[in-house]
């Protein structure tokens, strides 16, 4: 809101300075967001009056001026403006002046000079010149009881400072010059000034007759006819300038008045053209198809949860938004209907972002407006209309059907204290509310408040704290350091930060990707199964209305993207938080209830699995690539794989992951009904791993190194083809080796050749249905070098083990 603070010191003037005016607002919680000069510098302009004015004999544009600065002689000035002529006062620079500064920064200095052969003894200057206001259609006309010869900027009050304050949404009674002076008053102890608005004698009967249907749109709804006005009538220079300074152009005398009062008190109010009305007025919400053309040209279609004013053939204004076109007044009215209402808050909010524009009425109401003053603002509009446009008033109709209840609200004193953090007083507290003229009522360590009408946000225990904080001023406020200690949260050695895993994956060759929590509903039925995810209730895109289960969708999108514009290679991965429904969660700090939001890591790879190099063919990347990146990031803990379906991957191309038995992730190929619908030239290998169990490691161990050499062992045990290499790792560091057993690594896998006709040719001691694994056997002592003694019952047992489980033999 901006305002100048000449009005300001009108209704409130401490004894302060602009800048400790400034400082002392902000202080108080209004912040004062910008302070600048009304104009910017200029001298030597003065009030000149034009005696002469005559045809240039060399210029057909240009007139000679003769002009009274007040100093005895006249001054020979020549002018281009069209409205140069006799009788008129204007801002005349004097030879030495100097003008506001032009585009090039440097002030523009008036010379004595001649202009086609005339001598020029100044230059009579438009509000553009001045850098007052855009205008430049001829010169700036001043009133005609200016002084000659008496500075402009003294007569134009431009030495005045513009104030622009920044209001949260609470301190919706700020938004009026006058509000603004209440807050003041309180916050400094100088007296309020409130000028008496005296009643306008009603020299008519003539009346609208109003029906208000909606209570809960409009509680208070007050009008009146005033007849015989004259709308070509001119505003008043000072009401112009007041509203210039406050942002807002003058448009014609009818609408300046009425923004002038809003300005002024902060109540909205609309003028309707009496005889443009059809019938009485009607209250109401919009019906499904309404339409109406507003003032501002756009034509906008109501439904029933907009408030609407209505006359018996169509709707007529947009409640407590903007008025409509048809019933608008125009230099032909002559008759108007002043009207002034308290629009209930919550019917009024969010209505005119609906239709993509905001006004100044609309801006006051949905954060509300006093309901106890529209009778008193319709009699000053009445009598600011009676003395610039002329006509005749009728009674002020006033009809009250609900107004806001003012409940009282207890501030207990202790409370206060500790919240606002120094020693406060009983007395200190009822200080601070009565200088807010808020009704009071003591108790025993509480004081009960009644809020005021204007005051909407005064509605529990700390909104009257707030008020007691500020009107002590938060630069009073002590700075006080914290008690409690302060420690640093110091990581256990077995958990790496999510920004190491991150880090890890990186050095792995993927690029991290950030996206969107909200996915495509269909996402989640495809890729995670879910048939009940989490929705939006207002999502920002209709392709966003879930929340994601799974970060492979995302990755799917992103390699799409990179795709569509020719990457040759994607390996990317993202670490972010999921949304699942679990009932067994409560709502706690961090947590909502029947929603688990777990953080996890997927990661995607696409095309080769190296870049192109000289010196090797290219090769695709594979499942085990992808393996082998899970297993590396999992280092030193060793994961295990089994197989798995999921509905996303391949199934019989994807695994789970799992770590000390615990199901962590899975790894896999694209399915391939997904491969064709999201339709990649090859299948994308992709995993997704709970990004806690990345995060823990195993801490280090130091051991002795090896002092001797450890003895290997290669066998080849002949197996059914369904037995796995899991299960046949698993049994060999079951069996009784005494302890020498160090590492077994499988080498070979050897299977029948297979006929032409598909018949399976037994071959190699092998029969139909059998696999031949090798595995390499590494066994080692501390203490000693093994010997053939030590090492071949070790190896038998092995081997009984295997035959036990699986019937497995040696291959011959």
């Amino acid at each position: 809101m901006q305002f100048p603070e000449s009005w300001l010191r009108e209704f409130c003037n401490p004894p302060l300075s602009s800048a400790e005016l400034a400082e002392t607002l902000t202080m108080g919680g209004f912040e004062v967001e910008e302070s600048r000069p009304a104009a910017p510098p200029f001298s030597h302009i003065v009030v000149g009056e034009i005696k002469e004015a005559v045809q240039h004999p060399n210029a057909d544009r240009l007139r000679v001026c003769q002009v009274d600065v007040g100093q005895g002689a006249l001054l020979n000035i020549v002018c281009g403006a069209p409205n140069a002529r006799v009788g008129i006062k204007v801002p005349c620079a004097l030879v030495g002046a100097e003008l506001p500064p032009g585009d090039d920064g440097k002030p523009f200095l008036i010379k004595l000079g001649k202009l086609r052969g005339v001598e020029s003894q100044g230059m009579l200057c438009s509000a553009r010149e001045l850098k007052l206001s855009d205008d430049h259609g001829g010169l700036l006309e001043l009133s005609a009881d200016a002084p000659l010869g008496a500075d402009v900027r003294d007569v134009l009050q431009l030495d005045d400072t513009l104030l622009t304050l920044k209001l949260t949404p609470n301190l919706a009674h700020g938004l009026s010059v006058y509000g603004i002076a209440r807050e003041l008053s309180a916050l400094t102890g100088a007296p309020l000034k409130t000028p008496t608005i005296p009643p306008v004698t009603a020299k008519l009967a003539d009346t609208v007759a109003v029906k208000v249907l909606a209570p809960e749109l409009c509680g208070r709804f007050s009008g009146r006819v005033v007849r015989g006005v004259t709308t070509t009538a001119k505003t008043p220079a000072w009401m112009v300038d007041r509203l210039a300074r406050c942002g807002q152009r003058s448009v014609t005398p009818l609408v300046d008045i009425s923004n002038y009062v809003m300005f002024e008190y902060g109540q909205p109010s609309h003028i309707f053209d009496l005889d443009k009305i059809h019938g009485g007025l009607t209250v109401r919400w919009g019906q499904a198809g309404e339409q109406l053309k507003l003032l501002n040209g756009n034509t906008v279609t109501v439904d029933e949860k907009v408030g609407v004013i209505a006359d018996e053939q169509a709707v007529e204004s947009l409640a407590g938004i903007m008025g409509g076109d048809a019933t608008a007044v125009s230099d032909d009215t002559k008759n108007i209907y002043v009207e002034a209402a308290f629009w209930w808050p919550e019917a009024i909010q969010g209505r005119s972002r609906r239709f993509n524009f905001s006004t100044d009425a609309g801006h006051r109401y949905e954060r509300g407006v006093d309901p106890s003053r529209t009778v008193q603002i319709i009699e000053r509009i009445t009598q600011l209309v009676i003395d610039i446009c002329g006509g005749d008033a009728g009674p002020i109709v006033d009809e009250t059907l609900r107004l806001p209840e003012a409940k009282p609200v207890t501030l207990r004193v202790a409370r206060a204290a500790r919240v606002i953090g120094m020693p406060i007083t009983q007395a200190q507290c009822v200080d601070a509310l009565r200088r807010l003229g808020l009704p009071i009522e003591e108790g025993e360590g509480t004081v009960i408040v009644t809020p005021a009408p204007h005051r909407f946000d005064l509605l529990i225990e700390e909104d009257l704290i707030e008020e007691v904080a500020r009107l002590i001023g938060y630069n009073n406020l002590p700075t006080t350091a914290p008690l409690a200690p302060i420690t640093a949260r110091v990581r256990p050695e077995a958990q790496r930060s999510r920004f190491a895993v991150r880090h890890r994956v990186a050095a792995l060759g993927y690029q991290e990707t950030i996206n969107f929590s909200f996915v495509e509903a269909h996402w989640e039925q495809d890729l995670a199964g879910n048939a009940n995810p989490v929705k939006l209730l207002n999502p920002i895109a209709s392709q966003m209305s879930v929340m994601r289960s799974s970060l492979i969708g995302s990755l799917l999108q992103v390699l799409k993207f990179n795709l569509d514009r020719k990457a040759p290679r994607v390996r990317v991965f993202e670490a972010g938080r999921v949304f699942l429904r679990d009932d067994t969660v409560e709502t706690t700090d961090s947590t909502v209830k029947g929603i688990s939001q777990p953080m996890r890591l997927a990661g995607l790879a696409w095309g080769d699995a190296e870049a192109a190099r000289w010196d090797g063919k290219p090769q695709r990347v594979d499942f085990y690539d992808v393996k082998g990146d899970v297993e590396a990031l999992l280092a030193p803990r060793v994961p295990t794989f089994e197989v798995a379906e999921h509905p996303a991957l391949h199934p019989g191309r994807s695994a789970r992951v799992l770590v000390d038995g615990r199901v962590i992730g899975v790894v896999g190929e694209l399915h391939p009904r997904w491969r064709q619908k999201w339709d990649f030239a090859q299948a994308p290998i992709v995993f997704e791993l709970d990004l806690e169990a990345l995060a823990a490691r195993s801490v280090p161990v130091a051991k002795p190194v090896p002092k001797f050499q450890a003895v290997e062992r290669d066998i080849a045990v002949v197996v059914a083809e369904s037995v796995t290499h899991g299960a046949l790792m698993q049994a060999i560091g079951l069996a009784s080796t005494g302890g020498l057993l160090r590492d077994v690594v499988l080498f070979d896998i050897y299977r029948p050749q297979t006929a032409r006709d598909g018949m399976v040719t037994a071959t190699g001691g092998l029969a139909a249905g059998e696999k031949s694994m090798a595995v390499r056997l590494s066994f080692q002592d501390d203490a000693a070098t093994l010997t053939d003694e030590q090492v071949d019952p070790a190896v038998r047992a092995i081997v009984d083990r295997l035959a036990a489980d699986f019937g497995a033999r040696l291959r011959g």
